[in-house]
């Protein structure tokens, strides 16, 4: 199991580790949806990996694993955050969130790319490509993705002509079609289609 950097933490004294990830920096529509996960000692039966390298199927397995066996905080922010913010400061906004709905606080939190999240009153450390080399980020990555992926089909039903069961809010070209189609409805982001994303 991939523990190697949650191993050499735990050497130096750190116990309660927390990985953060996100889904949905880059969708035309929908928010952004971030995880905070404390992998406790257990050996998984499912694959957990970087959530982008699972089949759907995999993912929603290994996320129902996650969520009965960690330590999970799930946090989002808002299409009008997203908007009012901007992108980086929403995908902030959602990690302080998840952290929050945690059960217990982190002593470190290990967050996925290259920036340390601001006024966090933890100890933290940014990793790069993170969901590659901690088990932590990895199923924070799953997590994330998993319940952004199921936002995304509950919108499908309120606005069906977008397909977003099945594009998620990204550009596809029928996503686009669509929306030139149709025009856009309350989920698409005003920050795309002012920076010619629509």
């Amino acid at each position: 199991m991939m523990r190697t950097i949650e191993t050499s933490l735990e050497s130096q004294g750190f116990r309660r580790i927390v990985g953060l990830d996100e889904a949905g920096r880059g969708p035309l529509a929908g928010p952004v949806v971030a995880a905070a996960v404390q992998v406790l000692p257990a050996n998984f039966e499912a694959e957990i990996r970087d959530s982008k390298r699972l089949s759907p199927r995999k993912r929603e397995m290994a996320c129902e694993e996650i969520l009965s066996t960690c330590l999970v905080g799930v946090g989002l922010a808002t299409v009008d955050e997203i908007d009012e913010l901007n992108i980086l400061q929403a995908t902030f906004l959602a990690m302080r969130r998840a952290l929050e709905a945690l059960p217990e606080k982190p002593e470190l939190c290990l967050v996925d790319g290259q920036l340390e999240i601001p006024d966090l009153p933890w100890a933290q450390k940014a990793i790069i490509r993170g969901d590659n080399l901690s088990i932590s980020i990895a199923a924070a990555s799953i997590v994330a993705k998993v319940e952004r992926d199921r936002l995304m089909d509950r919108y499908d039903e309120i606005y069906p002509v977008y397909n977003f069961g099945q594009n998620k809010g990204y550009a596809t070209r029928e996503h686009r079609d669509r929306i030139k189609q149709y025009g856009r409805c309350p989920l698409h982001r005003d920050s795309f289609r002012l920076a010619g994303g629509l």
